[in-house]
């Protein structure tokens, strides 16, 4: 049977500007730090793989010498650590407050994913904790349960390599060219095509401008029928996919035929970015 696995922050919620960067700066608050992020900052910042290399690029000289931080290598890791740790904690709690809703969609394509037989999974570098309450968020947690997750440091390089595909891929015995992923950034993007895996993207709040050349269909959400009554737009449809006012399940299981072995093929070298923009990384995309 196929599979659907979901990235988590920007795909299952738009979690980026109402909880990760709330958590980031209540956390700097808490810990006594000169910083607080605008949502203009915050937005470069979410260009910057994994909530602790996020919070790592606040460390210039200047930085740690007004903020009276360690010198010392280990120490300053250390501390790294524990902010990061209580930005989780801050961040699960907005999570499971319910202030931020699940995107349009999700679960209504995994429940018809789960009723037809289809593998389930979410696929995050971000915290364990975080991924969890999320998915929770989205899809209740009857249908949660029946996800396998693989988040935080399960793999060593975080996306856009393609590691933590390739390896929900090989725990799952997953057939690479009967899997969907839906993802939100290009660095996403480019980690599923680069586990050779079928990719379609629903935009999220910071990565509307985003190059997704490569991806089978690019959609600003997944969309529902009344009476939510939210209707996607389509961005970019390659195969010929041709949804209709909301994304069905059907039409993501088109995009494996349609497409053929294109997402081996897109996994090459990375389609390049807008005029002016730096390839891409190898940093995580965790938070």
């Amino acid at each position: 049977m196929p599979a659907l696995i979901f990235d988590c922050d920007g795909v299952l919620a738009d979690t980026e500007r109402d909880g990760h960067l709330p958590a980031f700066n209540a956390t700097f608050e808490e810990f006594g730090l000169p910083v607080r992020w605008s949502d203009q900052e915050y937005a470069e910042k979410v260009k910057v793989g994994g909530g602790k290399e996020r919070m790592r690029t606040l460390l210039t000289p200047d930085f740690v010498a007004a903020a009276g931080l360690p010198t010392d290598q280990a120490a300053l890791d250390e501390q790294v650590a524990a902010w990061h740790r209580r930005k989780t904690e801050i961040y699960t709690g907005i999570i499971r407050s319910g202030g931020i809703p699940p995107r349009p969609g999700v679960r209504r394509v995994a429940a018809q994913a789960h009723e037809g037989g289809w593998t389930l999974a979410v696929a995050s570098t971000s915290a364990e904790a975080s991924v969890r309450a999320v998915l929770e968020l989205a899809m209740g947690p009857e249908l949660a349960a029946h996800f396998g997750v693989f988040a935080g440091d399960v793999v060593q390089r975080k996306k856009p390599a393609p590691d933590i595909y390739d390896f929900a891929v090989h725990r799952l015995g997953l057939d690479p060219a009967r899997v969907v992923v839906i993802e939100d950034s290009r660095n996403g993007m480019l980690s599923a095509l680069g586990a050779g895996l079928t990719c379609a993207v629903t935009t999220s709040a910071y990565t509307q401008e985003e190059d997704f050349t490569g991806a089978s269909l690019v959609v600003t959400s997944l969309g529902d029928p009344p009476p939510e009554e939210t209707v996607t737009r389509v961005l970019s449809d390659p195969l010929g996919a041709r949804p209709g006012e909301w994304v069905e399940l059907a039409d993501l299981a088109a995009l494996l035929t349609a497409g053929g072995d294109t997402g081996s093929t897109a996994s090459g070298p990375p389609a390049a970015g807008p005029p002016g923009s730096a390839p891409p990384g190898p940093d995580p995309r965790s938070h």
